[in-house]
């Protein structure tokens, strides 16, 4: 982890270089003033409490009003993005790496003191599986079609075995939210599933009734966590500076350990986009096999 660490050095020194360089430029006025950030499903979104401290946090660390966007679908917020609606977007490593040439790496969160996470495969707690093989013929629920966690990794590795999602399960649909993964497989309206690993222990913290009816069967590498993005061009550099170190400041503020701790994160960290390539990698493998 050395070089990872020289790596979060260097491209701290660069942010502050950044922000320093846009210190002293005029705040913008009415409408234009405001960060607007927005929120996938990988996010715990269904906290109103944790949206309200994130949002109130945010306002004072940047001294401008914050628009907290959130929308049902990855893609829907990924689109906005991608055209420049939005200064910033908390995303995944799918889409990041699908629209890497649009995109610039604003920040990378920081969980167990790392920057990476897993993928889970679960099943019912009772059921005698060992692996991906034994859940052929299976309902399986994925996350979003855009997600890393909750889709790529696990047709990833079908395809590595030559197979596809539609021929190896009996039937697979999505549920548009992690915690809805594990809803499916608890309820037993899905026989499996592919969630996020944070959200998955996270959940069986916070929920522990909600998970306890599962098991992992199966957790990936470790892979870059869904990261903080903007437009590689934004629309303007000011707003995202100041987002940039509301964000990488967050662990030294009374507010912002408040909101980490409800997030169970540590923080966040400036990072390499070299962390997302085994995820591309992932994506190159299933656009090949078609």
């Amino acid at each position: 982890m050395a070089s990872g660490l020289d790596r979060r050095s260097v491209l701290a020194a660069t942010v502050g270089l950044a922000l320093a360089s846009v210190a002293g430029a005029p705040a913008a006025h009415g409408t234009d003033a405001t960060i607007r950030f927005g929120l996938t499903p990988v996010f715990l979104t269904s906290d109103l409490e944790l949206l309200g401290r994130l949002q109130a946090y945010l306002e004072r660390a940047t001294g401008r009003p914050v628009a907290l966007v959130t929308r049902r679908t990855y893609q829907e917020i990924t689109a906005l993005l991608v055209s420049g609606e939005l200064d910033a977007a908390w995303i995944c490593g799918y889409p990041f790496v699908a629209h890497r040439e649009a995109l610039r790496l604003v920040a990378v969160p920081l969980w167990r003191g790392k920057p990476v996470y897993q993928s889970y495969l679960i099943v019912d707690h009772a059921r005698r599986a060992e692996g991906l093989a034994d859940l052929r013929g299976d309902v399986h629920a994925f996350s979003d079609p855009d997600s890393n966690s909750g889709f790529l990794v696990t047709r990833a590795a079908l395809a590595e075995m030559g197979l596809r999602p539609e021929s190896f399960f009996a039937r697979a649909f999505f549920t548009y939210g992690h915690r809805n993964v594990i809803r499916a497989v608890a309820s037993g309206l899905a026989t499996s599933g592919s969630v996020d690993g944070y959200v998955y222990e996270v959940v069986a913290e916070m929920e522990p009734s909600l998970t306890a009816g599962t098991r992992v069967l199966r957790a990936s590498e470790w892979l870059g966590f869904p990261p903080i993005a903007a437009p590689r061009v934004p629309a303007d550099e000011v707003r995202l500076a100041a987002l940039t170190a509301a964000l990488l400041g967050m662990g030294g503020d009374d507010e912002g350990r408040a909101v980490l701790a409800m997030l169970r994160l540590d923080g966040f960290s400036p990072e390499d986009p070299a962390l997302f390539d085994t995820i591309a990698a992932k994506a190159a493998l299933v656009a090949a096999a078609g």
